[in-house]
Formats: structure tokens, C-alpha cells, sequence
């Protein structure tokens, strides 16, 4: 049995183990054991792309950490599997929290405890990794801090949960057949939701022959989750459709990657959607006839042969830098009238 997977997973957790009671220096020296010295590191905008494990921290996480003096990391999905391609891969989803006590990003702080979802997958070659591709919702937090300063989410806006069935983080050895079973299902999914709308109307699609009739459709900050087949089409496929119909039609110029741990599935790709904005509908934004790429980062899990939960992140903000709106000025100056500084709260004295 390869249980290389496995032990890529292992190989994660004192580094997760040193965020959940974030100390500085053992998450700089975690990432500097695990991550390759020339590690391509794929953060969300407004963050560059980096190299190394150093930049990685200092850019990301040593802001985020002063930001949050008592930040802890919560992994509620732990996979790893095989792409077609023989890349191993790991994923990891949960959430970052603690007391946000000082602006990052310009987010003004709280005061209190928040949360910021992240999907972080993270590519292994002979016990070392060398790419990570890595999504954080810092929309969410925006909205927590009272400062989303573009159009309200259609979905419901709340703490995202992990899986129902609290097995997130999948044991060894890796099961190669059901792992299999869960991607195939997934990508025939997928295939059937690109014939719509331009091979005809929504009955192609077939969703109820993959979907289960109670699932939750865990959509980023900004677009938010959906209950059921019907709550995923209101709050976000009809809108995503009607926005941009050519959805799929540049899988030629894409590249995306699935993997399998039993019951769960993922997608990674760096970039993984090519689409036009050519009507409006979509997140109050304008129809500005502009291709646009999407990167995106994804769980499945699947339940009685059908998909019951599904995590996604989308790189949002990169989406509206790409149409000429850079969210972060705007924030800027949405908190024009607010006092922006650093959050001491009061010892609790009875």
C-alpha cells in the first residue's frame, strides 16, 4: 500500500501543531524545516507570489501574528492523494482566529475574537515542499469588522463549519480505489456543469445524480453559502452563469488538478477559470466585457455516493483588481471617518 500521502500529512503536522498556539519563532523554524528554499508560494491578492520559506513568513504570517497576539490555527480538513499527473499533494482547510487588536491589510481591528477561513494545499516532492497554493478569506474579515466595502453577498454570511462528520482529517493508510471513487464522481460532476448554458438548460447539468438533496455549499465571503440544490443556484450559480455564460470554454489555457483521501476530494490550479464578465448580476459587479482568470481551491466530501458538503474559496479580491477595482483603496477610504490604531482591551476586573 503507498502511503506516502500519510506520511506528507505527518510530515504537516508540527508545523500545524506550532500555529494552533502561534509561537513566532517555532513557526519560523517549522516552515524553514518543511518548505524548500526555492518553494513557489501562491498567496491571494493582495500578497505577490514568493519564494522560500523566509518570505513566506515575514510577508504573511509575522503581519497576520501581530495582528493577532494570540492567534491559533484550526484545521477541520487534513487530505492527501495523487494527481493524474503523479504530484502529491496535500490540503488542508480550517480556520485562523484570535483577538484581532491591530489593523492588517488596513482591516481596521475589533477588539474581539474573529475568524478568517484558508485553504492551503501544499505540494510535496521526497518529504520537502515545493509549492504552496494558498487561499485566505480576508473578506470575511472585513465583514467582521464592519468594512466590506462592496456589495452584500447574496448567500448567507457565517462562521463556515467543517464536515458534519468530523473526519476531516483523514487517517492512513491512503485508500486508493474509494480515494478514485470520490474524484471520478467529482470530475463527472463537473464535466455535466459545463454543458450548461451552452449545450442547453439546466436539466444537463443533472445535478440531483451528484448532489445530495441537503447539501451545503460553503461559498467565499462575498458570495456565501447555499442550502441545497435550490440555495446554491439562487445564491450562486444563476448569478455566476447569467454574469459569465462562456464559463468553460478556455479549458485549453488552464490547468487543474484533483486528488482524492477516501471520501474527500480536491482541486488545486493556479489559475483554474478563464471566463468573461459580459453581464451583470454577479456580486453588484458591472458588466465590463473584460476575460478575467479565477484561482480557486476546493473540498468535496461525499456521502452515499453523493457530494454533501463542498468548500470553496475564490481568490475574490484578485477578481475585482482584474476589473479595475481595487477593494483595498476602497477600504481605505470607507474608514476615512474611523479611528484606525492599535486595541488595548482593559484587564477584566470584577
Amino acid at each position: 500500500m503507498n502511503c506516502v500521502h500519510s506520511k506528507n500529512k505527518e510530515l504537516l503536522t508540527p508545523l500545524r501543531a506550532a500555529m494552533y498556539n502561534f509561537d513566532e519563532e517555532l513557526v519560523r523554524l517549522e516552515l524553514g524545516k518543511l518548505i524548500d528554499p526555492d518553494a513557489k508560494i501562491k498567496m491571494p491578492f493582495p500578497f505577490k507570489d514568493l519564494i522560500g520559506p523566509q518570505a513566506f513568513f515575514t510577508t504573511c504570517y509575522a503581519p497576520l501574528f501581530d495582528a493577532f497576539p494570540d492567534l491559533e490555527r484550526r484545521d477541520w480538513i487534513v487530505i492527501g492523494g495523487e494527481t493524474e499527473e503523479g504530484n502529491h499533494w496535500v490540503g488542508c482547510g480550517g480556520h485562523y482566529s484570535g483577538t484581532f487588536v491591530a489593523p492588517w491589510l488596513d482591516i481596521p481591528a475589533t477588539g474581539h475574537l474573529a475568524h478568517m477561513r484558508f485553504h492551503e494545499f501544499f505540494r510535496f516532492e521526497e518529504g520537502k515542499i515545493v509549492e504552496v497554493q494558498a487561499l485566505w478569506d480576508i473578506p470575511e474579515l472585513m465583514m467582521q469588522a464592519n468594512a466590506w466595502p462592496m456589495a452584500p453577498s447574496l448567500g448567507l454570511e457565517y462562521h463556515v463549519p467543517g464536515p458534519a462528520t468530523l473526519d476531516g482529517q483523514v487517517n492512513g493508510p491512503w485508500n486508493e480505489e474509494q480515494s478514485k471513487k470520490s474524484c471520478d464522481l467529482v470530475m463527472e460532476m463537473l464535466d455535466h456543469m459545463k454543458l450548461h448554458p451552452s449545450k442547453g438548460e439546466a436539466e444537463v447539468m443533472k445535478m440531483p445524480k451528484f448532489w445530495h438533496p441537503r447539501m451545503n455549499w460553503y461559498g467565499p465571503a462575498g458570495i456565501g453559502t447555499g442550502r441545497g440544490i435550490a440555495g446554491f443556484r439562487n445564491w450562486h450559480q444563476i448569478p455566476f452563469l447569467n454574469a459569465m455564460p462562456d464559463r468553460g470554454r478556455y479549458n485549453d489555457e488552464i490547468a487543474f488538478h484533483f486528488f482524492g483521501d477516501d471520501q474527500y476530494a480536491a482541486v488545486t490550479g493556479w489559475p483554474d477559470m478563464i471566463q468573461t464578465v459580459t453581464n451583470d448580476g454577479w456580486m453588484g459587479i458591472s458588466p465590463a466585457g473584460k476575460k478575467i482568470t479565477m484561482c480557486s481551491l476546493d473540498f468535496w466530501r461525499i456521502e452515499d455516493g453523493l457530494i454533501r458538503e463542498n468548500w470553496v474559496l475564490l481568490d475574490l479580491l484578485d477578481v475585482y483588481y482584474q476589473l479595475g477595482v481595487d477593494v483595498f483603496k476602497r477600504l481605505k477610504e470607507f474608514n476615512k471617518a474611523r479611528i484606525l490604531g492599535r486595541i488595548s482591551p482593559p484587564e477584566a476586573v470584577l
